[in-house]
């Protein structure tokens, strides 16, 4: 498992764990990405499940805990492109749902390398004001440290993650450039064909828990 996987997986990972139930007052961005690492590594290392790799413990952490602080509607919208805008509901729902499934079956094995790692937050730059940010940290380990940005937008008190940046490449642009050519051959359903299908390899292949 490439340490670019590990890492990815701890931005996932992040957004099942660490985002625990709202706060009441205001929160930095920065201090939200902070407080999102460090309760992160602190949860793998403690959860056996996770970190055997387990999809189903997995899949209900991701249900309950990281679909209410992601806007996958539009981060799924931005990796697919123009062709979302005239994405049937039913089509965006299963394409967000597939996506969903993609980034679980890629990443929760990667969960299994996560050990000594430690997470910096850089000092923001931004206003205090802005309601769409970018947060950035990095991950710490032995060897060269890993690139590990969040684009966030203000939800309320709180805020959404939308994009991850994992050692130098977003996560949306890079699979905006794998959807284009299913995108291209054959519009909407043919990408969540293709993804469907991907999937259910994946899901075949996986160890059992």
């Amino acid at each position: 498992m490439d340490r670019r996987h590990c890492i990815a997986a701890l931005a996932l990972a992040g957004t099942i764990v660490a985002l625990a139930p709202a706060r009441a007052e205001p929160v930095a961005a920065d201090a939200f990405v902070r407080q999102l690492s460090s309760d992160v590594l602190d949860a793998v290392k403690a959860d056996k499940a996770i970190q055997s790799g387990d999809l189903a413990r997995i899949r209900a952490l991701v249900d309950t805990r990281v679909m209410p602080y992601v806007n996958f509607p539009r981060m799924v919208g931005s990796a697919v492109g123009p062709q979302w805008r005239g994405a049937t509901p039913e089509q965006k729902t299963r394409m967000q749902e597939e996506f969903k499934a993609l980034l679980v079956n890629t990443y929760s094995g990667a969960l299994t390398q996560v050990k000594d790692q430690t997470v910096q937050v850089k000092p923001f730059r931004g206003s205090a004001d802005a309601s769409d940010v970018i947060v950035r940290s990095e991950v710490r380990s032995r060897g060269e440290p890993i690139q590990l940005d969040y684009r966030l937008e203000k939800a309320g008190e709180s805020w959404k993650i939308y994009d991850v940046n994992i050692g130098g490449f977003w996560l949306v642009e890079a699979y905006r450039g794998q959807f284009a050519k299913d995108l291209a051959n054959g519009g909407m359903d043919a990408l969540i064909s293709a993804l469907a299908a991907k999937n259910k390899g994946m899901a075949a292949s996986a160890p059992k828990s």
